[in-house]
């Protein structure tokens, strides 16, 4: 279902995980589930991921991860405080100890200037603390963005789960 380096690393998660006896929550806004998709692909699985939130409108954001609607208006959605913010709540509403956080603008349409589309935010948390990082993939058509979205959030997952 998913590109073989996408299912590897989300092997990878998986089993460092489940060795460490961590588990993990993911806030997704551009990727609408994938990441937790790519997670839940791999068998043994639900030894490692505790629940995956799916939350593409602001509203979301505020209601199922606590994203204070003042900062999501202050920042926009797509950007590191909301990411960040995104990650903490997904562990605060969740026994999950290690989280990621995905969102951007996948396009075609919904860039400007200051945020064009490919420009993705991501935010995750773990025992080797928490990152923030910023990709801007450009416009490699809307299905790309997202597939290198949830390469670079399993990377993260890992890394900060101290692989």
């Amino acid at each position: 279902m998913f590109p073989a380096d996408i299912e590897s690393l989300a092997r990878q998660v998986i089993e460092t995980a489940v060795a460490r006896g961590l588990t993990i929550a993911t806030a997704e806004s551009c990727t609408g589930g994938l990441v937790a998709g790519a997670l839940t692909a791999i068998a043994g699985s639900s030894a490692a991921v505790e629940r995956g939130f799916v939350t593409y409108s602001n509203a979301a954001k505020t209601e199922l991860l606590g994203v204070p609607a003042d900062l999501i208006e202050a920042h926009g959605a797509v950007s590191e405080p909301v990411a960040r913010a995104m990650a903490d709540g997904a562990l605060t509403r969740s026994p999950a100890e290690v989280s990621v956080s995905v969102t951007g603008i996948a396009g075609p349409g919904g860039g400007s200037a200051d945020k064009p589309v490919g420009l993705v935010h991501f935010g995750a948390v773990g025992p080797a603390g928490a990152i923030h990082v910023e990709h801007r993939f450009g416009d490699l058509g809307r299905d790309e963005v997202r597939l290198a979205g949830v390469r670079v959030a399993l990377d993260l997952l890992l890394d900060r789960i101290g692989a």
